[in-house]
């Protein structure tokens, strides 16, 4: 299967689906079906997935002939290490806040000659013991995936030495913590956003270096696309679901008219039929034109 690094190193753009709250084998599976993204972004930073997820994930995406990583912050040598033995393809190291955390990050995640890792071929990623020693060392070191995300005041102003690291792969934009850094929160198109990101564009460009963003929809990530973005999560297990929810409510609107019946379960049993026979009166309800007619407040 392509990897995300063979991918970045041909120039070809990188589509990535994330998933965190809603994680599952079959979910997964699900996206693999669609076909057509890269790889998927595990988080771990804001979802306590345990390291058998990661595994489940990691097979179910593996299957369906997919890259893999986790998003984390290197808060200490076992969190690095750990979901790469679990068999995650790479990392995302969130909160970096210098080049110096930035290359520790990378020591902790490769093997000698160019890290600290832990030797324990005994695992997912060194299939556990059949892969000789040497040979799952060289192979790891050269295949694990590397991102630094820049989201921090400190990453932002030291996004020069972080992309000079070597191995590296890619330097990543977290368009949310980089607004509230920034002191516009959510305000993505806001102008000192944009001025931050052209700014990193400049240094990976200098540094011969691919970037990546979370997009924030089809207009901003053609915008990054233009800018030299390489790496691109377009789609989350979250926003997929509410995308899937509005879509089926309108292609039913018949039954989501505007007017909405509020029935609390604590204060009343009432039910949704009593509800609508104490309506105010007028035409038949019965119909989707009556149904617009009045309104009730929502709950």
């Amino acid at each position: 299967m392509p990897r995300i690094k063979q991918l970045l190193a041909e120039g070809q753009v990188v589509r990535v689906f994330a998933v965190g709250q809603l994680l599952s084998p079959k979910l997964i599976e699900i996206v693999g079906e669609h076909g057509e993204f890269d790889a998927l972004w595990l988080d771990f930073e804001h979802v306590g997935i345990s390291m058998k997820e990661i595994e489940l994930a990691t097979m179910a995406t593996k299957a369906y002939g997919m890259d893999h990583f986790v998003r984390l912050p290197a808060t200490d040598y076992a969190s690095v290490m750990r979901p790469l033995e679990a068999g995650a393809g790479g990392l995302m190291i969130s909160m970096v806040r210098s080049a110096s955390g930035a290359e520790q990050a990378v020591r902790w995640a490769k093997f000698w000659p160019r890290g600290e890792r832990g030797l324990n071929g005994g695992n997912r990623d060194g299939r556990f013991g059949l892969t000789p020693l040497p040979e799952y060392m060289a192979a790891a070191n050269a295949s694990t995936f590397l991102g630094i995300q820049i989201e921090t005041a400190g990453a932002l102003a030291g996004a020069a030495a972080i992309a000079a690291i070597p191995d590296v792969d890619l330097l990543f934009i977290g368009p949310s913590d980089l607004s509230q850094v920034l002191g516009v929160p959510g305000d993505f198109e806001n102008s000192r956003c944009l001025e931050a990101i052209e700014t990193i564009a400049r240094t990976c460009a200098e540094a011969n270096k691919p970037w990546g963003v979370f997009s924030r929809g089809p207009g901003y990530a053609e915008r990054m696309r233009d800018l030299g973005c390489r790496l691109f999560v377009l789609a989350s297990d979250i926003h997929t679901v509410h995308a899937g929810i509005r879509t089926a409510k309108e292609r039913y609107e018949l039954f989501f008219p505007g007017r909405r019946i509020c029935v609390p379960a604590r204060r009343s049993r009432l039910t949704a039929a009593a509800a609508l026979a104490a309506a105010p009166p007028g035409p038949r309800r019965d119909s989707a034109a009556s149904c617009r007619s009045w309104q009730v407040p929502r709950c």
